[in-house]
């Protein structure tokens, strides 16, 4: 029976508040709800500290969300852990030098933070490289880039790190791809990306480096790129463009899958989709989108879930996130 103009609008009322409401309290959201989508979300402790910019990396099944820009457009030294077991926060050493939109990996029971900014928009790029030692709670200063650069891409592939792309001193994006060995403590040049650019998504599938979206100059100048790195051959090679063309979101490998969050910016409005990569078949799907759009924000996978921390809900830093947000595939 087809309900009346009026009954018909006050039942789409009643389903959005009732989704809106089950964010609210963490209750996901179900396929029921999102009948087009794949997956769902809910929230867990907040950060600390609102912050944007940060770098995010898993460390022994734990999330470490790193330096950032907090109010007033600062860089900040926080070095803040999560642990998903307790659904807790709490503070450990902080960087030695305080950073935003550095690059940052977990490897071998050490977090790296790479490169980044001193300060708001892009200004004061830094060739310094961290070492965190986990057992240790300390940090020390490694061998720096072979030049100063923000919004760089990091990753782990065969024992060894690459930071690839940024921004430097002059605010222009690079090509650069630089390759630390930590046996021997030295950069080496690799393959440079085929197009400069900055704020991408970098994932290992694998063995294989994939750089997806960034931007080329402004927020408004975003790719929908997706290049893959063979480090045996020392080359790059083109895979199927991400959908939706954007900058700055979070990028994870979640069950066999590459799944990039959120971005900046469209018409004054940051990017709430959420799209993944099938390596297996070079194909794009959608998921359920972010609750509310955000950019600057980081990633990481422990178990079963893959959560997505801090960030900024408007454009240019506007409206700094505590959230912690957590996605599950069913």
């Amino acid at each position: 029976m087809r309900l009346p103009a009026a009954q018909s609008l006050l039942h789409g009322m009643v389903a959005s508040y009732l989704v809106l409401a089950g964010l609210a309290v963490g209750i996901p959201l179900t396929q029921s709800e999102a009948p087009k989508l794949h997956g769902n979300w809910s929230r867990r402790a907040p950060l600390p500290t609102k912050r944007g910019e940060v770098a995010v990396a898993e460390l022994g099944r734990k999330i470490y969300v790193l330096g950032g820009t907090a109010l007033g457009k600062s860089a900040s030294q926080l070095n803040q852990e999560y642990d998903p077991t307790e659904d807790r926060w709490r503070d450990r050493a902080p960087i030695p030098h305080a950073v935003t939109h550095a690059g940052a990996v977990g490897f071998n029971d050490k977090l790296y933070v790479i490169g980044g900014f001193t300060r708001d928009v892009h200004v004061g790029a830094l060739n310094l490289v961290f070492e965190y030692d986990l057992a240790t709670d300390s940090w020390r200063q490694l061998a720096p880039l072979s030049s100063p650069r923000g919004s760089v891409g990091v990753a782990v592939v065969g024992g060894k790190i690459h930071a690839i792309g940024g921004r430097g001193l002059d605010k222009v994006t690079v090509a650069t791809h630089e390759v630390y060995d930590p046996s021997s403590g030295k950069w080496n040049e690799a393959a440079p990306l085929p197009t400069a650019r900055d704020h991408m998504g970098v994932i290992v599938v694998d063995g294989k480096i994939h750089v997806i979206g960034g931007r080329t100059a402004d927020s408004s100048d975003n790719t929908n790129l997706h290049e893959v790195y063979d480090s045996a051959a020392n080359s790059w090679q083109s895979a199927a463009a991400l959908p939706t063309a954007r900058s700055s979101g979070a990028a994870v490998h979640y069950q066999g899958l590459i799944l990039y969050a959120g971005g900046e910016c469209k018409r004054g409005e940051t990017f709430s989709e959420t799209e993944a990569y099938d390596p297996k078949t070079n194909r794009w799907l959608m998921l359920a989108p972010l609750p509310a759009g955000r950019h600057g924000f980081g990633a990481a996978v422990v178990g079963q879930y893959a959560y997505f921390v801090g960030g900024a809900v408007g454009c240019g830093g506007g409206s700094l996130s505590d959230e912690l947000l957590v996605f599950r595939q069913p």
